[in-house]
């Protein structure tokens, strides 16, 4: 900014006229550079984009990590004075309880594909009584079905080790990403931030703050909400299992947790089966009825559609009630499991550039990229 005030009337007006420069003004070779620029960098963003689709989420939740943990990450700094040593203990705390759920939740589940593969046929029959007292299906000949079922559940969990090592690789890039992005963002934030300010040029100054703000607003909701109220969903799964008597009630409350966070599935893919559980098994019509209702009505209805897009909104400060339910709706079924951050931040930059572009802002100042001000008026803006 210093070099631009004693830089000389003439060169001053040059560079205003280049930065005022209309299309029509553009010589070829500009142009054409222009276009090859252009085009070149659609084609690394969508190899780019290509690239990194399926650690997308781990890039993301990397980030969204390292900033709510930061707080965390400064006073172990401040303890330990060295920031890889700070970073990784910060990420120790977090990784090291979830492993140890996913291993206990493992042990648990292998146990009851043991039980089920030893006493298969006590289970098949079971089901298939339960089957023959509905309605229309008392003369059914449904044995060899639920034979099947059955059968297939059984070389199922059979096949939970193959399974889990089929999908180690993937887990483990994404995984990958995940720590190593957390671990960059804690250590580097101040330098991030810095570049990129540093990238925004002045006029957009305003648009670049409302965007930031936006964003960091839904993400906070959006993430916030989606964490507590799964954690209500699976506590009260939890209960119903205890006070039913529902064996792996832990696990079915972890699992409960975990599979909410996905498309189309959530607690009534536990609560469901449990449900039949207690009536095949159990023959606790009472019981299969209030965990389906209670479930339903509660952990579905009102927590999902309603209370988890409430308590995002004001959390968010951003979005009211109904466009951040859209946004973690369609977001979720239009992206998959990475839509319950991706949808709200569409909506939130989409609402940021709106509120932008129809108030009178200060990234449409009439200045050039330099920090050149007319001499009329600092604050003299577009009509």
């Amino acid at each position: 900014m210093a070099s631009e005030a004693i830089r000389p009337p003439a060169d001053r007006r040059r560079l205003e006229r280049r930065h005022n420069a209309s299309l029509a003004e553009l010589t070829l070779p500009e142009l054409r550079r222009m276009l090859i620029t252009t085009v070149l960098l659609v084609i690394v963003v969508l190899l780019f984009l290509w690239m990194v689709r399926t650690v997308i989420i781990g890039t993301i939740l990397g980030i969204v990590v390292a900033v709510y943990l930061r707080p965390f990450y400064l006073r172990l700094l401040t303890a330990a004075r060295r920031p890889v040593l700070a970073a990784g203990l910060t990420l120790l705390a977090l990784i090291l309880p979830i492993v140890g759920l996913m291993i206990y939740s493992y042990v648990e589940i292998a146990d009851v594909a043991k039980y089920v593969d030893a006493h298969g046929g006590e289970i098949a029959a079971q089901i298939d009584q339960a089957i023959r007292t509905l309605p229309f299906l008392k003369t059914a000949n449904t044995t060899d079905t639920v034979h099947r079922w059955v059968l297939t559940a059984s070389n199922y969990g059979a096949r939970i080790p193959e399974i889990v090592q089929a999908t180690l690789a993937s887990f483990a890039v994404a995984a990958t990403i995940f720590v190593f992005t957390a671990f960059y963002v804690q250590i580097d934030a101040e330098r991030i931030a810095a570049y990129i300010a540093a990238k925004i040029p002045p006029r957009y100054s305003e648009l670049a703050g409302a965007l930031e703000t936006n964003v960091r607003g839904v993400l906070y909701g959006a993430i916030y909400s989606t964490v507590l109220t799964q954690a209500v969903k699976s506590f009260i799964v939890l209960a119903m299992n205890l006070a039913f008597h529902v064996p792996l009630a832990a696990v079915l409350a972890i699992l409960s947790f975990i599979i909410g966070f996905f498309p189309i599935v959530g607690s009534w893919s536990v609560y469901v089966p449990v449900a039949a559980w207690l009536l095949v098994f159990r023959h606790a019509t009472g019981a299969a009825i209030a965990m389906v209702t209670i479930g339903f009505m509660v952990n579905t209805v009102y927590i999902s559609t309603f209370l988890r897009p409430k308590i995002a909104a004001e959390r968010s400060r951003v979005l009211n009630f109904y466009w951040m339910f859209v946004g973690l709706v369609t977001g979720v079924y239009t992206f998959g499991l990475v839509g319950i951050l991706l949808g709200p931040i569409v909506i939130g930059l989409l609402k940021a550039i709106i509120d932008t572009v129809t108030t009178t802002s200060s990234w449409r100042l009439v200045d050039d990229e330099a920090g050149d001000v007319p001499e009329d008026g600092a604050s003299e803006l577009m009509p």
